[in-house]
């Protein structure tokens, strides 16, 4: 292990918490991707791009610099992760590099790189700018949240997409046979059909194109009717993903919270990792104060329950565990609920 790449992994790996460096990195680099994609919004005002222009390309170059070295940085400390698939010193690092958020850095540093050797359209490379605003996924914890969710909820989301784009396609060639001939120029093509029904289906409405015989409206009527549902599936499955994901983060806050507490006391050490569980997590205080006062609540019912248990013990020894009327061995619950024999007195 190299003691220098394991500290950089440490300071630019956003799940290693706990040094004022890895804190006040994480900072800067927040600060300089807001900085970069509010100043590609502003390149497009032609007076202040032609006022500023000298110094909008300092800054982008500036910037590109900083996020190359940031770039080489994580692909070169990437094999000190945990996970073994990124030991390997070449393997390891081609893996990393093929990973989603490192494709984005790899992206957002391209634009400058390609305008020196081939001739690009600034449009083109103002787009790939904007690409930045995806590195701010690694220091947000929502939207971790939401790609872990359109990670896990992929395979339910892509057949809720191909019912759409199979509604879709149906929607769009049956209202193209029907107002074809009366609309030749609005309905000229089944493509040029499909924009009317995604406009239908999703309820925008432009009005732009409208079916114009009864067999159009009909087919509309329907068409409107079946995609409400369609349509708000997917928004469906991402809304229960979310929740999923909110509740198994509690319950993973809450199995630590449990074995943190399991003596009773939070040490500052224990007081400390679950500030940093919380922060890593994206839990409000409020629900790191409920969970706590519910263990706490779990830990008195334990401890009066266990304590309660220790008395019968105690009771069921005084008793010598011999039952008053026969003498018989009995437990001292038994004895005090039953009922007195007539036959006895």
């Amino acid at each position: 292990m190299h003691p220098i790449r394991k500290r950089v992994f440490e300071i630019l790996d956003t799940g290693l918490k706990g040094d004022r460096i890895s804190r006040a990195v994480d900072i800067a680099l927040v600060v300089l991707i807001s900085l970069n994609v509010l100043l590609v919004i502003l390149e497009t005002l032609p007076e202040l791009e032609k006022k500023y222009h000298q110094a909008f390309m300092i800054f982008e170059f500036l910037s590109v610099v900083i996020f190359s070295i940031e770039y080489l940085a994580r692909v070169w400390s990437s094999i000190e992760n945990s996970n073994e698939k990124y030991s390997h010193p070449v393997w390891g690092r081609l893996r990393y590099m093929l990973t989603p958020m490192a494709l984005i850095d790899l992206l957002v540093i391209m634009p400058l790189y390609l305008g020196y050797f081939f001739a690009i359209d600034l449009r083109f490379m103002r787009a790939l700018r904007l690409l930045r605003v995806f590195k701010l996924t690694r220091y947000s914890t929502s939207m971790s949240v939401l790609l872990k969710v359109l990670s896990d909820e992929s395979k339910s989301i892509g057949a809720a997409f191909f019912v759409l784009c199979m509604l879709v396609i149906m929607a769009s060639s049956l209202t193209y046979l029907a107002e074809h001939d009366a609309q030749p120029e609005a309905f000229s093509s089944i493509p040029a059909a499909m924009w009317w029904a995604i406009i239908t289906m999703t309820s925008v409405g432009y009005g732009d194109v409208v079916p114009v015989t009864v067999l159009g409206k009909i087919l509309a009527s329907i068409i409107s009717i079946i995609s409400i549902g369609i349509v708000a599936l997917p928004a469906g499955l991402l809304a229960s993903g979310f929740s999923e994901a909110l509740r198994m983060r509690r319950a993973h806050y809450e199995k630590l919270v449990e074995d943190v507490m399991e003596d009773g006391v939070i040490t500052p050490a224990e007081e400390i990792a679950l500030k940093e569980k919380q922060k890593s997590l994206g839990l409000n205080e409020d629900e790191v104060d409920l969970i706590i006062d519910s263990n706490k609540s779990k830990l008195e019912e334990k401890e009066a329950f266990k304590t309660m248990t220790d008395i019968e013990k105690e009771m069921q020894v005084a008793l010598g565990n011999k039952c008053p009327h026969c003498g018989k061995s009995v437990d001292w619950r038994h004895e005090k609920r039953k009922k007195p024999d007539p036959s006895d007195s």
